[in-house]
């Protein structure tokens, strides 16, 4: 087999060169190959060494296939250690990105040049991980601790210009000649002499209040996660400790997260999101239908926050709303949220006006014959959509796909009320859509291959995780939300409080419960409008205008800043209910509430699989996780049911009288897991 890595000379230079698409990954083949080319540089001919890489970018990570395998010598860590001790100036070339095992290689080498476009990043915490080849002993002591919190412990890459200042990069290299660069900076460094500059061989020192200050100041993004505490306290610990005493603490913190349930699920989620975009069923090579013009019925917030998505991805839109004064109020509001992005640093004024450039606001409904795709965000009826999709099948032009944005609705009865139902497909958009990742697509039972097939390479273009749902009361989020709320509410009749129950689900994980989520999104959400017909607590809160944040009161009473506290008229009401309902009241436990809210998910998720409404337990995972909050620590309600145990959660639900899912019942009693 053909080595991934060559080696050439320039005069006494010896060029190391990676080429292993599509990220130059540290399989065992390549550092093989490093190890192969820094015992090549120990001959007496050779001066200094340049490690570099082929393609798009240098070495951007660990091969994460890897893990879990037994470990193929040479180890990174072993590999590094090799390449800091070599006795010859050593310079790593930078471009693309050097991440994770990449950046460490880069702490090996005695010397670091990068593009001024380059980046550089540690990783590893997104997937439940600490850097393990000396990431968090070489970096304090190069580019101090400060900077080396920030990088491990969040995990976001940091340019190089950022990196030159701290000292993790020594010089910048033009962007077309980064190699000449390079070796012209070695064979410097070598005609100098000296002592080569070690990271292993250096100091870190800092303040114990910076610890603190880094804890106090990331605390709610690091809520529940057990990465980036460890790797705060594994850097204060080892800081001002030599290298050899710090890297054997690294080494074993390491190999508690990689065995730990946590990490288990961040890599879970990793790739279940690249599976979720492979369609069952549907060739790799189909043809997709070109989407030029994208059309949107409705400039509501749905509405607008989906033409958001087309026109920050360059798609030109025409959005349709029926009176004037509504179109004006909807793209204003759009252009609004473009300026406020542009305020914080993250567009343009340049590109908020090329956004909106592309953006045809329309009262006429036959505007949308130009549009490829033809998506509607109006009222959740079925009377009202059927007649939209009437009229568009009279104007859309033939080939174009005709989409709904249904959040729970029929999409085979949608797609009936047209001549073309093999066009017709469900985007379902979640709120505010121009900021949530997750897109629901629904297929309809005669949706073409490639209309499926283009609307998820669209959603990969406008920045989407999709996945796809069959057609089915709530898809796949919406229905499994429904037995949490029913049973939130019935635990309501039975003794608990809104607070208790917001309360178990905020320490699961969720960024909030049952309760809070209603009160954000609205109480009058769905409600019927007659304040005299009263059939349940949330018609009682309604009438009495108690809609959530938005008026101050709801689930809970508001102060000015929008904080909560405990509503006593909401207990007062909560008490009439019980008292009219019957329902016998017990103290309600905190495992109860999850028993009855959360294990009743899983159950809903194994029907939804059992019926083939979603492709895989995988899919519901990424649902949960990029549309509703689901803990990614947790690895989404099918990957924490494996984890509890299928048996525990079958006995869970016949403790309180539900009916399991045969497909659970039938995995917990063979010792199956959801995901393989």
């Amino acid at each position: 087999m053909t080595s991934p890595i060559t080696t050439s000379r320039q005069g006494d230079v010896l060029i190391i060169t990676s080429d292993n698409p599509p990220v130059n990954a540290l399989g065992a083949a390549v550092r093989q190959g490093l190890q192969a080319g820094i015992e090549e540089a120990a001959g007496d001919d050779i001066k200094a060494v340049v490690i570099t890489c082929a393609g798009k970018t240098f070495f951007a990570g660990a091969d994460i296939t890897e893990f879990g395998k037994p470990m193929q010598e040479p180890s990174l860590p072993v590999l590094i250690d090799a390449i800091e001790a070599l006795d010859k100036p050593v310079v790593a070339a930078v471009h693309g990105t050097a991440l994770g095992g990449g950046c460490e290689v880069a702490l090996g080498c005695h010397y670091r040049i990068a593009v001024p476009s380059a980046k550089f990043g540690l990783p590893e915490v997104k997937l439940g991980l600490l850097p393990g080849a000396g990431g968090t002993q070489r970096l304090p002591r190069v580019a101090g601790v400060e900077l080396a919190l920030e990088m491990a412990a969040k995990g976001d890459p940091i340019p190089a210009s950022k990196a030159k200042d701290a000292g993790l990069v020594d010089r910048l290299a033009g962007e077309d000649s980064l190699v000449a660069d390079a070796v012209a900076f070695a064979r410097e460094m070598a005609a100098a002499g000296g002592p080569l500059p070690r990271a292993s061989e250096k100091q870190a020192s800092a303040s114990p209040a910076l610890f603190e200050t880094f804890r106090k100041t990331n605390a709610k993004r690091f809520r529940g996660y057990e990465a980036p505490a460890d790797i705060i306290a594994l850097i204060e610990k080892t800081t001002g400790m030599p290298y050899e005493e710090g890297v054997q603490l690294e080494r074993q913190g390491f190999m508690k997260l990689i065995m730990g349930t946590q990490s288990a699920a961040l890599r879970h989620i990793f790739f279940a999101e690249r599976k979720a975009a492979k369609i069952d069923g549907i060739a790799d090579d189909i043809k997709l239908r070109d989407v030029k013009r994208v059309g949107v019925i409705g400039a509501g917030t749905m509405g607008g926050g989906i033409s958001m998505n087309f026109l920050s991805a360059g798609i030109p839109v025409t959005i349709v709303e029926m009176a004037q004064d509504a179109l004006d109020r909807g793209t204003g509001v759009m252009r609004k949220n473009y300026e406020a992005t542009a305020a914080k640093g993250r567009m343009t004024a340049e590109q908020v006006e090329g956004a909106m450039g592309l953006l045809k606001p329309t009262l006429n409904f036959d505007d949308l014959a130009e549009c490829d795709l033809i998506i509607e965000a109006v009222y959740e009826s079925m009377d009202v959509k059927k007649e939209v999709f009437g009229r568009l099948d009279k104007i859309a032009k033939p080939g174009a796909i005709l989409a709904s944005n249904t959040s729970y609705l029929n999409v085979d009865e949608i797609a009936a009320s047209t001549s073309r139902p093999q066009d017709v497909v469900g985007l379902h958009f979640f709120s505010p859509a121009n900021v949530m990742k997750l897109l629901e697509i629904v297929r309809g039972a005669k949706t073409a291959d490639d209309v499926l097939a283009t609307a998820m390479a669209l959603a990969k273009k406008i920045r989407k995780v999709a996945v796809v749902a069959g057609v089915c009361y709530g898809f796949i989020g919406n229905r499994m939300l429904m037995p949490r709320q029913v049973e939130a509410m019935k635990l309501l009749m039975e003794g608990a409080t809104p607070e208790q129950i917001d309360r178990v689900h905020v320490a699961f994980g969720m960024p909030m419960g049952p309760f809070q989520m209603s009160d954000l999104a609205g109480v009058d959400i769905g409600w019927h409008r007659d304040p005299t017909r009263i059939e349940n607590i949330r018609d009682a809160l309604a009438a009495e205008d108690r809609w959530g944040q938005k008026k101050g009161k709801g689930w809970y009473d508001y102060d000015e800043k929008r904080n909560p506290s405990p509503s006593p008229r909401v207990a007062e009401i909560i008490e009439e209910f019980r008292a009219k309902s019957g329902a016998t009241q017990h103290e309600v436990t905190d495992e109860e509430i999850v028993e009855r809210t959360l294990y009743t998910m899983v159950n809903e998720g194994a029907l939804i699989l059992a019926e083939g409404m979603a492709q895989r337990a995988s899919d519901i995972d990424v649902v949960w996780i990029y549309g509703y909050g689901w803990p990614v620590y947790r690895g989404g309600p099918m990957f924490w049911a494996d984890t509890e145990g299928l048996k525990k959660i079958v006995a869970g639900l016949e403790k309180h009288g539900f009916e399991v899912a045969p497909l659970l019942r039938e995995k917990a009693e063979t010792g199956e897991r959801f995901n393989k």
